[in-house]
Formats: structure tokens, sequence, C-alpha cells
């Protein structure tokens, strides 16, 4: 059978499988899950918690208002809505009031001026949540993996340790999918995650040049070389400061001070992957957001604008499999996600498991049931291997040059705006929007641009080339002034 023929039915066999996992999770969905009062959480009334954590820390400093008095404005908060969101999967309320009531009492007792306090500890009394799949001390690190739910991190991660250090009060720790390996935050220990802008539909997660440190699963293999941690905000002006905390010693690597001029700038953009057969269509409604965005940067700035065509981006998926697949430079092979779901214990069988699953009795979720399936059935191919690592490289080469040291991509965030719960399981691929960055190392900024018609969130991600994370932290900010940037829940 001709090559071209045979990966083609290997690419339907895909989709196959993904639709049919799907069909067993809509199936879970219609005969069950919660059922609420409101599909949006209430809109917040409490102004300390419409403030940037810059704007935070500021006021703070300059004793204009008490950190435990923010921190019970957010604990207050999260009381009202993490029954509907189930966003924090374990409070630390009465450490962070502890540390911040320490925080007033050392603001008390130290005449220390603005600059030099913003300069030790930028984020001082600054409320965070860090995702459970890094360590926090004293809180779980089970990555939703069931066989590590008695799991307590011991210390810190390093990014953890850096903001920490950097003053912010961490709140709790925040649910993820099973060993962060799908798009939906949903496992069998702490159940799923719901958005609060309508609790149907799924919430998101996040990636981006800092250290994987106190993180599982361990990044091995090529995945340590882009499988980094990044900062999420509400406001983009939080973004470079947090950058500057949590990239440590590598921020040495990133041009954070330079000054950026947009209409300087040369803007690329594409609106959708090439057709793709395994990936979603775009959406109308992001596709005419990307266009509001690019006709604003052609009139307003007078910015260069062009559209482009990457032909090999109709490839992302099997490009991040091969990436997630590759050796590291050290000759590490990555570990198998089969080996990781058994946490190198007793392995165990993908199929049994599936069976397991129709039966309600396995611990694992359908989704990491289907890519151990995935795995098990896509068996090493040296020369699918070359190709798509061909490939890789060829498309690293066209972004970067294209882009060089003044130039940004815009590109859809995802193919679709948040779906419904378990619809993703019949659209499995669709990730590899965003996925096809981390694969490829390149620095990426999501944005914020206003709600649709449904109030679900829309937006776009500006890509830039290594280590010009400035450009895109640049553009984020321009477009949340133009654009209007994040949305309270429960206001539309």
């Amino acid at each position: 059978m001709a090559p071209l023929l045979t990966a083609r039915i290997q690419l339907l066999l895909l989709q196959a499988m993904g639709f049919l996992i799907g069909l067993v999770g809509q199936a879970a969905r219609a005969f069950g899950g919660p059922k609420f009062d409101s599909m949006t959480t209430r809109p917040v009334t409490e102004p300390l918690l419409l403030l940037s954590g810059v704007q935070l820390a500021k006021l703070i400093r300059q004793r204009k208002v008490k950190c435990i008095d923010v921190i019970q404005a957010y604990i207050n908060r999260i009381m009202d809505v993490n029954p509907l969101i189930n966003g924090i999967v374990k409070y630390r309320f009465e450490e962070a009031k502890k540390e911040a009531h320490a925080v007033d009492t050392k603001l008390a007792e130290k005449q220390e001026d603005d600059a030099t306090l913003e300069k030790k500890w930028p984020f001082l009394g600054v409320p965070l949540t860090v995702k459970e799949a890094f360590q926090l001390q004293g809180m779980p690190n089970s990555s939703g993996l069931v066989n590590r739910r008695n799991t307590i991190s011991q210390t810190d991660a390093t990014v953890v340790a850096l903001l920490k250090e950097a003053g912010a009060i961490p709140l709790g720790i925040t649910n993820c999918s099973e060993l962060c390996m799908w798009y939906e935050s949903s496992n069998k220990i702490y159940g799923r995650s719901n958005n609060p802008y309508d609790l149907r539909h799924i919430v998101g997660g996040s990636s981006g040049v800092v250290s994987n440190n106190g993180q599982f699963p361990v990044a091995r293999g090529a995945q340590e070389l882009f499988q980094c941690t990044g900062p999420m905000c509400r406001y983009a002006e939080d973004l470079t400061p947090m950058l500057r905390v949590m990239a440590g010693p590598g921020i040495q690597k990133l041009k954070l001070d330079e000054k950026v001029h947009l209409k300087d700038l040369k803007f690329y953009w594409m609106e959708h992957d090439g057709g793709s057969i395994l990936m979603s269509k775009v959406d109308q409604d992001l596709i005419l957001a990307q266009k509001k965005v690019v006709a604003h940067l052609e009139s307003m700035v007078g910015a260069s604008v062009q559209h482009v065509k990457l032909k090999q981006m109709k490839y992302s998926f099997q490009i991040w499999v091969t990436m997630m697949s590759a050796k590291g430079h050290d000759g590490k092979e990555p570990v198998k996600f089969v080996d990781l779901l058994s946490d190198h214990g007793k392995p165990i069988s993908p199929l049994w498991e599936l069976i397991k699953w129709c039966l309600g009795r396995s611990t694992h979720t359908i989704p990491a049931i289907g890519l151990a399936l995935l795995e098990e059935k896509l068996k090493y191919n040296s020369e699918k291997y070359k190709r798509f690592k061909a490939m890789e490289e060829s498309l690293h080469k066209e972004l970067v040059e294209m882009l060089g040291d003044d130039g940004v991509f815009l590109y859809p965030s995802h193919p679709t705006v948040a779906p419904q719960h378990h619809v993703p399981l019949t659209r499995p691929f669709n990730f590899a929007y965003t996925g096809i960055f981390n694969a490829l190392g390149l620095p990426v900024t999501q944005c914020p641009l206003g709600l649709n018609d449904k109030g679900l969130p829309l937006g776009i991600q500006v890509v830039a080339g290594p280590f010009n994370d400035h450009l895109t932290l640049a553009v984020a900010q321009y477009l949340e002034k133009s654009f209007g940037g994040w949305v309270c829940p429960g206001k539309f």
C-alpha cells in the first residue's frame, strides 16, 4: 500500500478512535453530572477583587490597604463561587491569613519607601493559587492520579518558591486533568472544574521559559526543552513582573526591559491550520475577532500586517506527538504515559481499564485511558518519526526566519470557544492549536478579546521568535486596552 494512503488511513483511524471514546464520554454526560440553578457565577462586587496584582501590591506597600483585608476578600469570593466551579481543590486559608498578618506587622515596623519594598517584594501580600501538579509545601501533589492521592509536598516547586520569596501568598491549589495530559480539568480525585462564564462548559489550562522543577509528572527527553511553566493572570500588566520573578536566573535570556513600539513590529496572521482532518473548523466568532484585531492594527497602529499560509501547521498534532516522544540531548527517552498511570508500580492494561471504566470500576479518567490506548496502538515508526521531526525543524526554521526579532504571529488559541463538558473527547486533537508552539519552543501569550453572543470568552494567541517574550507581552497589553481584556463572569 502506498505510504501516503497508509498515513491517511492511520489519521482516519485516529479520528475514529477519538470519536468512539468521545461517544462514551457523551453518554456519561447524558446520564449524570450536577445541575445548577444558574449557568454562571455571580459578578464581583468587592472592588479589591477587580484590581491587578501590581495594583494590589502597591496599595499594600503604601499602607493604603491591609494585606489581611485583601486576603479575606479573596477567601470570601472563593467560598462564594468555588462550590459552583470547583477550581480550588484544597484550601490553605488559615496559613494565608497568618502570612497576611505577618505582612501587615512587617509594614508597620519597617519605614522603607515604596521603591525599596517593591524591589525586595514585588508581589508583597498578593494572593495567588498554584496548580495541584506543582509542589506547594503541605499541599497534595497528585496530578489527579488516584495512586498519588496521599502524596503531600514536603517543599515548594522552584517557581512557587520564587513567587513566595517575592511576597505572594498562596490561597490553595487548583484542579488539573489526570497527569495534566488533557484539556479538560477533571480527574477521579477532585472531580471536574466548571467554566464560570457557563458552568456547562470546560475550563482550560496553561503553559509557558521557566523551571518545571517540582512538578509531577516530570518532563524527560525532548519534553525538558519545551514543557515549561508560565503565569496566568486576568490583567496583562501582571504578566511581565510575574515572569520576571518566575524565570529566576533564566531572566538573562529575555529582553523584558526593552521598549517595544508596535508600529515598528511586523505582524503576520493565519486564521486556521490549513485544513487538518483531525481538527475542528475554526468558529466564525473567533475568525471575526481575529480579523477585528488585524483591521485595528492596520488602521489605528499603522502596523504592517501580512496574511500567511504555513503549510506544515496542518500537521501540528503529528509534530507535537513526535516531539513528545523524542529523546533529549542526553539520550534520555520520555517516560511512557502508561507507565505514569501506574506510577511506576504494577503496569496497567489500557484495554482492561476501558472495560473497567464502562463498569464504573476504573480509577482513571476516559481521556487518560484513551491516550494510553493510542500510545499502545501507535507503535514507534522510525520513518514516520524522521518525517515529522524534519517537518518540525522546517516549520521552526520558517517561523523563526519570518518573525526575526521584530515580528509576531497571530493565530487562533483554539478552533472553538470553550466546549461543553465531555465534548473534547469527540475532538481530542484540537489542543494542537496551542500544543504546536510548545513543541516548537516559541513564546506565546494568550489574549482575551471579549465575549461572544453566548457569553463565552473569545481570544487569540500572539507568538514571537525565541526569547522575544517582550514582544508578545507588549501586544497583549495593547490588545487589552483596545478590546477590553478580561471580562468579569456574570456580567453578560
